[in-house]
Order: structure tokens, then C-alpha cells, then sequence
């Protein structure tokens, strides 16, 4: 049954329920909880969907909030169905447009059904502190999904930083199946584990909480890889016995492999979003395995954070050899006076184009000098060149006028002769000491 009103208000919207039921033939309410869906126009039918087949399992009044806003009068348009899509519950679309969309509290609020929890999830965007939203202050728990977001790790960092009890994520639901095979294969007998690895798809905020909850059970040190995807494709421990690995790179069967047994093949499939709503209302009391993983989450964060704020780390003299491959004592100091190089493997394409701007600007600072000295010297030698011919003119003249005044014969001819040859040597040795 489908009852449309236009222009309403809650009181009316209650009434409407209970005519239905009665219609329906089934008075008695057999509910056990309200679960409030807050979301726009362009997503609020796959987050309905979505929440009507969670509510096959757990048989609920949906109340789904769209806010529409704007510049009109105040207006509330709701939609009721009981039976049929809806199962063994009902579900009533609201759309709140003008100042009614700031105050959607006072319209969920006469709808709650009496004594029962209440659930509120947040299907695309959340508000940045759930707990102190007006929606969110009427539940017991509050579900979020980062993955919605474009950068759903920023904002899983983000809400986490404001958690408080009844507070969750989808992120944390989609990472269940992998935690009971990784408690799997600790509970059977197994060597020291050393350490740990997930490996995702870039910005997959569900495998930095996965690393996050093996660091904060195993203290161990753990590290989030980047692959392909879908989503987590791998999780690694590192026993001194071997690896317990499990891979799925196809997003729906896995690999388990663990030290000394056959590898076995495990149904793995990622799955739907009602699935994952319907394990969040499986419990309704606070999660305490995803409070201590959010606290080791932030601290990760915040180490990184440290880490690119300090730079690359330097090494003294005395960490590195005394000199370079060719021995020189002086080349072995420079290098260690040098930041500590990071292989291309490691490196950021921020830090390769830092390194490449730093080259280039060497280059310029070692041909700048020689430039400049080529062109000091340039107007020495262009000045030397225009003496020379005039000094050796000279030079070549004043032997001539003193030869003509000694006496004559053979031995005049002589040194006339050697005259022009003696003058030329002493040109050029002057000529020379002016140019250098």
C-alpha cells in the first residue's frame, strides 16, 4: 500500500501508519528498531533499496530524510508504504524543503517507533561529527561510508578524530570476512609473526584499517601496499616459519596459504551494501574492537604526519665511509654531508622533481662562473690583439735606425739582417706579457 502526502505534517504522516496497518490487517507493530536514512534526491533510491532488503532480516520503520532546502515556505511531502517492497516493516519518504530542511529532527522524531533503538546512516556525505548532528543526537549507533567520498581515507581520518561510542563505518564492516580468516589461521599452531602486509587499491580506506587492527593485536610492524584492486586484494603475515597469505585479485574467490599445508580456495566475494547494513544492525551496542583500531588508525596518521614534516634523515661522518670509490678523503666527507639518497623505487613524484630541479640548478651555478670569466677575458685578448701589431712595428723600426748609424760593409748587412729577426723575438715576448 502507497499513500502520498503533499504539504503534511508528522501528526498526519502517524496517523497514516496506523490506518494502513489496520487496512492491512495487522494492528500489532512487530518491529525492532528505526532505522533514519539521510540522503539527497540523486542517491536516496539505491540507499532505500538497500535498507528495505536489510530490513527482510531485521524488521524496522525506515524513515528516509531528504532535505531539499531553498527559498519557499516550509513544506514536508511524504510517501508511506506498508506491505509489499516494504516486508514486514514500513518505510516513509520524507522531503523537507525551505527552513524545514535545517530542523529534520522535529519531523523524525514524532515518527520513532516507541522503545525501540534507533539507527541512523548516513548513505554519501556525513556530517564532519555524527554524534553532535541533530539527527544523529536521536540514535544509539551511527553509520557512516567513507568510501562514498573521493577521498575516503581523509575522511575516515576525519570522522575518526571525532569518534564516540555507537559511532562506525562501512569501511570497518567491509573488513570482517578478512578478519576471520587472518583469526583463522592464528588459531591453529604457528611460528612468531614478524610483521604484516595489506595491499589495495590507492585510497582504500578499509586496508588502512585492516593494517591498523594487526598492528594493535599482533604489535607488529604493518604496512599498506597499493595494487590494482578491486578493493583489499592481499593480507600477509610474516611468520619465521613462512607466509600465511590470503589473495583475492579477482574480488570474489581467495587464496589461503598458510606454512605447511595444501592451498585452499575460500569464497570471498565482496559484497552488497545491504549486507553490509545488515551486519551493523546485528548489534546495537558500541564497538569496542573498532574503537581501539580507530585510536591505532589516528596514531598511524599522526606518525606519518611527523615523518614528511621531519624530511628525508641525514647521516653523520661517521655512519659512512672515509671516502669515496677512488679513495679521496675529501669526496667521502661531502657524501656525508649529504642527505641520505632514496632509491627510484621509493621515492614521491614530488621528491624526483625536487631532485631534478636541484640538478638543474647545479648546472646553471657551474657554467654561470666560467661564463663569466670567458667574458672578462674576451676584452683582454681583443686589446692585446690590436698592441701586438703596433709594438712590433715598433720593435721591427728601432733596429733599422740603429743599424743605419753603425759603419757599413758586411758586418751592417749582418745586423741588418738579423735586426728584423732579434726585434720579432722581443715583440713577441712583450706582446705576450700584456696579454696574460
Amino acid at each position: 500500500m502507497i499513500i502520498d502526502l503533499s504539504d503534511t505534517t508528522a501528526s498526519k504522516i502517524a496517523s497514516a501508519l496506523v490506518r494502513a496497518r489496520a487496512s492491512s490487517g495487522s494492528p500489532a507493530m512487530g518491529m525492532v528498531l528505526t532505522l533514519v536514512v539521510v540522503a539527497d534526491e540523486s542517491s536516496h533510491y539505491d540507499a532505500l533499496r538497500a535498507a528495505l532488503e536489510a530490513a527482510k532480516e531485521h524488521p524496522s520503520r525506515i524513515l528516509g530524510v531528504i532535505p531539499r532546502g531553498g527559498r519557499g515556505a516550509a513544506r514536508l511531502d511524504a510517501e508511506v508504504r506498508v506491505g509489499g517492497e516494504a516486508g514486514p516493516g514500513e518505510s516513509v519518504l520524507l522531503r523537507l524543503y525551505g527552513d524545514l530542511a535545517r530542523h529534520a529532527e522535529s519531523v523524525v522524531m514524532p515518527l520513532l517507533l516507541p522503545e525501540s533503538p534507533v539507527v541512523v546512516w548516513w548513505p554519501n556525505k556525513a556530517p564532519e561529527v555524527p554524534s553532535q548532528d541533530a539527527v544523529g543526537r536521536l540514535a544509539q549507533r551511527r553509520v557512516t561510508d567513507a568510501a562514498a567520498s573521493r577521498r575516503s581515507l581523509e575522511t575516515l581520518i576525519s570522522q575518526c578524530g571525532s569518534y564516540q561510542p555507537g559511532d562506525t563505518d562501512l569501511s570497518w564492516t567491509r573488513v570482517t570476512p578478512w578478519r576471520a580468516l587472518l583469526a583463522a589461521a592464528l588459531d591453529q599452531p604457528h611460528s612468531r609473526v614478524t610483521g604484516a602486509t595489506v595491499e589495495a587499491e590507492r585510497g582504500n580506506a578499509s586496508a588502512d584499517l585492516l593494517a591498523a587492527w594487526l598492528c594493535r593485536r599482533l604489535r607488529v610492524p604493518t604496512k599498506v601496499k597499493s595494487s590494482r584492486g578491486p578493493g583489499i586484494t592481499a593480507a600477509v603475515l610474516h611468520t619465521d616459519a613462512g607466509d600465511v597469505a590470503i589473495t583475492r585479485p579477482d574480488g570474489r574467490l581467495a587464496r589461503y596459504t598458510v606454512p605447511g599445508q595444501p592451498e585452499r580456495h575460500v569464497a570471498l566475494k565482496r559484497r552488497d551494501t545491504f549486507e553490509l547494513l545488515a551486519e551493523e544492525l546485528r548489534r546495537l551496542d558500541p564497538d569496542d574492537v573498532y574503537a581501539e583500531t580507530v585510536s591505532e588508525l589516528l596514531d598511524r596518521a599522526q606518525a606519518n604526519r611527523k615523518g614528511s614534516a621531519n624530511g628525508p634523515a641525514r647521516t653523520s661522518a661517521d655512519e659512512r665511509p672515509a671516502g669515496g670509490s677512488d679513495g679521496d678523503g675529501a669526496a667521502g666527507s661531502d657524501a656525508a654531508a649529504r642527505p641520505a639518497t632514496k632509491s627510484a623505487a621509493d621515492r614521491s613524484p614530488a621528491e624526483d622533481a625536487l631532485a631534478s630541479a636541484r640538478k638543474v640548478a647545479k648546472k646553471a651555478a657551474k657554467k654561470a662562473p666560467a661564463e663569466d670569466t670567458t667574458a672578462k677575458q674576451a676584452p683582454a685578448k681583443k686589446a692585446g690583439a690590436k698592441k701586438a701589431p703596433a709594438k712590433e712595428a715598433a720593435a721591427k723600426k728601432a733596429p733599422a735606425k740603429k743599424a743605419a748609424k753603425k759603419a757599413p760593409g758586411r758586418k751592417a748587412a749582418a745586423e741588418r739582417a738579423s735586426a728584423p729577426r732579434s726585434a720579432g723575438r722581443s715583440a713577441r715576448r712583450r706582446t705576450d706579457s700584456d696579454g696574460a
